[in-house]
């Protein structure tokens, strides 16, 4: 706790004076243009790998990062794509996969949560990763065959996340466009899926549209 401390009192001291007006707007009101829907893993850090500011991401974290698609269960998930979709407006909806997933380790091997009956029952959600992994890539080594999961399913979350109604009505109307990531650890690098080609490709080497 000490270290947490130590870092809040560096925040009100040195970074806060600076961006007080910013803090000050975001006090009233937020207005995200982007939805990030991410693994709750401590090495993945939206605002540092993308270069984003306070007010800019509306993100939802969870393992795996699952969008369910149950409709009897309420979850914080689709609760947090409703809200960003029909209340705040968000153009752009982004599911973002790492590498070295723990949740897809496990989806590997089910006998590891034989002792979290909670994450077991939540990562049952991953099994659609199966159908949908990708050819293995070279360049990721001996983690190719957990990376080509990783990004199946994220491929399988992008398909979910579609499948939510306040999703597929706001893409029927022009206003919300949904993204498939996988962010690589070692390298920095995002990858994005490609609808079109059926394939990931690297993020920072995409057309703007």
């Amino acid at each position: 706790m000490k270290r947490l401390i130590e870092g809040h009192k560096k925040f009100l001291a040195e970074i806060f004076p600076a961006r007080k007006s910013h803090f000050h707007l975001l006090a009233e009101r937020q207005a995200p243009e982007w939805l990030f829907i991410t693994c709750a893993d401590s090495r993945v850090l939206p605002d540092l790998i993308l270069g984003t500011e306070p007010g800019d991401l509306f993100i939802s974290r969870s393992i795996g990062n699952v969008v369910p698609i149950t409709s009897h269960d309420v979850d914080g998930v689709t609760a947090t794509i409703e809200y960003a979709v029909e209340v705040l407006k968000v153009r752009d909806a982004i599911v973002c996969g790492h590498s070295d997933c723990g949740a897809l380790k496990a989806a590997l091997d089910l006998k590891s949560l034989e002792n979290l009956p909670k994450a077991r029952r939540w990562l049952e959600q991953v099994e659609a990763a199966f159908a949908y992994r990708q050819p293995l890539n070279p360049a990721d080594g001996e983690s190719a065959e957990l990376a080509s999961l990783i990004r199946g399913n994220v491929v399988a979350q992008l398909k979910n996340l579609q499948a939510q109604a306040p999703v597929r009505h706001a893409m029927e109307e022009g206003r919300l466009t949904v993204h498939g990531w996988y962010y690589d650890i070692l390298t920095g690098r995002i990858e994005e899926y490609d609808e079109g080609l059926k394939r990931f490709v690297a993020l920072a080497e995409r057309v703007q549209r």
